[in-house]
Order: C-alpha cells, then sequence, then structure tokens
C-alpha cells in the first residue's frame, strides 16, 4: 500500500527548515494542525495561499504558536 502524496507545506516556527515533515498529507486541511514535536506541540493555520514542490500544489500552513504537554 501506497503513502499519500503530501497536500500542505509547513511554514515558519521552530522546525528544521530541510525536515522531511514539513511536507504533510492531512484529511481536512480546513483545520488548525498539532504536531508533536518532543514535549511540546507546534501549531500551524491553514492559509489560502499554494507552493509547488516536486511538481505537487500543496496548501501552505503557517506556524501560529507552540503549547507544551501537560505532566
Amino acid at each position: 500500500m501506497s503513502l499519500p502524496h503530501p497536500n500542505v507545506f509547513l511554514r515558519g516556527g521552530p522546525l528544521d527548515a530541510a525536515a522531511p515533515q514539513r511536507l504533510l498529507h492531512v484529511p481536512d486541511t480546513r483545520r488548525t494542525l498539532k504536531i508533536p514535536v518532543g514535549h511540546a506541540y507546534e501549531h500551524f493555520q491553514p492559509t489560502s495561499e499554494t507552493v509547488e514542490r516536486e511538481g505537487n500544489s500543496l496548501q501552505v500552513f503557517e506556524w501560529s504558536r507552540r503549547t507544551y504537554v501537560a505532566e
């Protein structure tokens, strides 16, 4: 079974700019993404902007904030 093609590009925030997690496939591109990174979550908001990457048109999600996991 093959993985779905990416449909989202994550822009901004503290993630490594070259990290593969910048390109994702998400089922609902209207909702905020909450990405676990260590003991925190990076939040990305959908925008109306798109970019071309590797022959695919991807919706841009802009970093908005970080929250921390409650202990």
